[in-house]
């Protein structure tokens, strides 16, 4: 009996602590104007679209709205203790993220691809018009060696609102007989407006490319391989 007894009290205790630290507690609910926008609290994905935080009060609350090709949103709440009191609701109208609509998914970024050279071009001829190929896309080559056929452009940065986006192209020689390059189209983000291209630390690869260099990996392959 003095068993259940204690029991008893525990769980009254216990419930008693969960009202008091409910009532020490505000709500905000925050929605967005993508209903499957993700609602990261905390680091911890609790819903999408609108969803009740809670928000201790003497403390903060980090929450985050993310949707794939969308801006990404973040706000702190905080309760009274900690300078609040938070806002009963909140409302994010979330915009199209500029980088995202100026680029497209693909399978030919960060890859080396092998060409074989059109035997009607020799050694000379192709480089040539690799060269042109690659000045179509590119304003400015870091490095050309004709001996070693190798060939790498400087970065070309593109800015936008919250991503940086640098680009690239690396072509070296795959094999003299028969003659083949290998080409690279470098695509990199840094997830930050304004980002220092020379942070290579920063920049991490990306699956897209910009909209203007989508079509260079086929031109090699259309005006130098065999057909």
């Amino acid at each position: 009996m003095k068993k259940n007894l204690t029991i008893s009290i525990s769980f009254l205790l216990s419930l008693m602590l969960n009202a008091q630290l409910t009532l020490n507690a505000q709500y905000v609910v925050v929605s967005a104007s993508e209903s499957d926008a993700k609602i990261i609290v905390d680091g911890q994905n609790l819903g999408t679209g609108t969803y009740k935080v809670k928000v201790p009060n003497d403390a903060c609350v980090d929450v985050k709205i993310q949707k794939v090709g969308f801006f990404n949103y973040e706000q702190t709440y905080c309760g009274k203790k900690k300078g609040g009191p938070p806002p009963k609701k909140q409302f994010f109208e979330m915009k199209k993220d500029d980088a995202y609509e100026a680029s497209i998914k693909t399978d030919q970024a960060n890859i080396d691809f092998s060409i074989e050279i059109n035997k009607k071009y020799d050694v000379t001829d192709a480089w040539k018009l690799t060269s042109q190929i690659v000045t179509d896309y590119f304003d400015a080559i870091e490095v050309a060696d004709k001996e070693t056929s190798y060939l790498r452009t400087a970065w070309s940065v593109q800015v936008y609102q919250q991503n940086t986006i640098r680009t690239r192209m690396i072509i070296k020689l795959g094999n003299s007989n028969p003659l083949t390059y290998k080409i690279k189209l470098v695509s990199e983000y840094s997830g930050a407006s304004g980002t220092s291209v020379k942070a290579d630390e920063q920049f991490r690869e990306w699956d897209r490319v910009l909209r203007k260099y989508q079509n260079i990996v086929s031109d090699f392959s259309t005006r130098l391989g065999n057909k």
